[in-house]
């Protein structure tokens, strides 16, 4: 995304209850799979504000917010505490990556935003300490209409079958994929899916 397709939405992206609610979900999912410890170091991919992010940093030594948007940053550095706090990174991780290792990647609702899912993997696989992992969030296939705009969505959710297949020929193992949620809207509900996998 070249330019800050959510600067408008940063500005009230933590009182959609419908958001907030999915993100509990996913944090939960990612808890009951993974046993985080306070000597990990966990990259939080599409951070937004920080919704993920602060509840699994209270689990870990630090996590590491990546997002492209300048406007989610901001909102999320408005949060940080001594207490708890995500550091933020403004980057474009497929054009420019990483140098850090991570034991775990963690993304909520954020692949459907990335065009070349095959780069993508490639990269974050290399900034994944060995016996790491990824447990990332997003839909199930849809027609579509998830998004009342769908400037800057590439996939209307994803096929099971596909993105497994990506992701292992990637270099992941002990793929697994589980529905955790379900979205309602007038029109339909969306599945949400947590897709967790192994170095």
């Amino acid at each position: 995304m070249q330019k800050d397709h959510f600067e408008i939405k940063a500005k009230t992206w933590d009182s959609g209850s419908e958001r907030v609610e999915n993100t509990k979900s996913i944090s939960e999912a990612i808890l009951d799979r993974f046993t985080l410890h306070k000597e990990m170091e966990i990259l939080d991919f599409g951070v937004g504000t920080g919704l993920l992010g602060f509840e699994i940093a209270k689990e870990v030594k630090k996590v590491y917010g990546v997002d492209t948007s300048k406007s989610m940053l901001e909102k999320l550095e408005e949060k940080n505490t001594p207490e708890l706090s995500i550091e933020a990174i403004c980057q474009d991780i497929i054009q420019t990556p990483l140098e850090k290792n991570f034991d775990g990647l963690i993304s909520s609702m954020t692949l459907h935003h990335i065009e070349d899912l095959r780069a993508f993997f490639t990269v974050i696989r290399k900034n994944i300490k060995d016996n790491g992992f990824i447990a990332i969030a997003d839909l199930e296939s849809e027609d579509g209409t998830f998004h009342s705009d769908n400037t800057g969505v590439f996939h209307f959710g994803f096929d099971k079958d596909e993105l497994c297949t990506i992701i292992k020929e990637c270099g992941f193992k002990n793929i697994v994929w589980e529905r955790i949620n379900s979205i309602q809207k007038p029109h339909r509900d969306f599945g949400i899916f947590l897709l967790s996998a192994k170095i």
